[in-house]
């Protein structure tokens, strides 16, 4: 018997690559994941705010959607549709947060085992980029200024100047009309041009990396946890 050519997966439709999705196919897996990883942590950090909790949101959310990606219609682009349930994802694990802060806070009682997981991160979060002290120190300073956008602006310039959507992109994955992203989006600049000099915006495109083996280790993460068919 013949074998079957393998397909040139980067030329599939993401129709295709989702019924590859659904029959568990590892490279289709891995080719999606590694397109929108970078895209899926920037929007999940720009709710969460924890480097941690933003890569343990968007695994799951790439779980529940590979578990469901037989719902996928094709209306919306396949990077869409996974933003879309990476940001419910972390929506949800917010919410949860907070009403774990609220109950602590009623009771008064201090929650020993988010704390042990807070000091255990440590050095996680201080994985800075490839480049001089001076161009990471301004990286960071980008950072805490996003960080410090209330979160509806954040979403949508992270998902705009950070992640380069469109704004066609950006509504359909908050499921906000066009105009309420573009109002965000001034919004949030206007915010940071009082916070950050102008020169700093050049350092833009380089904050919040996920590349490289943070990406590699995503891929291989939801790869393992896959069920397999």
């Amino acid at each position: 018997m013949t074998a079957q050519p393998r397909p040139d997966y980067a030329a599939l439709s993401d129709a295709q690559l989702a019924a590859l999705i659904a029959a568990r196919d590892p490279a289709a897996v891995r080719l999606v994941t590694e397109r929108n990883n970078q895209r899926l942590f920037r929007t999940a950090w720009s709710i969460l705010k924890d480097r941690s909790d933003a890569e343990d949101a968007v695994q799951s959310a790439y779980l529940h959607a590979f578990a469901a990606i037989g719902s996928y219609e094709g209306r919306a682009t396949l990077s869409t549709w996974l933003t879309r349930i990476t940001i419910n994802e972390a929506l949800g694990r917010a919410r949860a947060a907070q009403r774990r802060r609220t109950q602590l806070d009623a009771s008064a009682v201090i929650d020993l085992n988010d704390y042990r997981e807070r000091l255990m991160r440590g050095s996680s979060q201080g994985n800075a980029p490839d480049a001089d002290f001076a161009q990471a120190e301004v990286r960071r300073m980008l950072e805490r200024a996003i960080e410090d956008l209330p979160r509806p602006f954040r979403l949508v310039f992270v998902l705009r100047d950070v992640e380069g959507l469109s704004i066609e992109e950006t509504a359909a994955a908050l499921d906000l009309p066009q105009a309420t992203v573009k109002t965000r989006q001034l919004r949030a600049r206007r915010r940071l041009r009082e916070a950050l000099a102008p020169e700093l915006k050049s350092a833009l495109t380089g904050s919040f990396p996920f590349a490289g083996a943070d990406c590699a280790a995503m891929t291989e993460r939801v790869l393992a946890a896959l069920p397999r068919s």
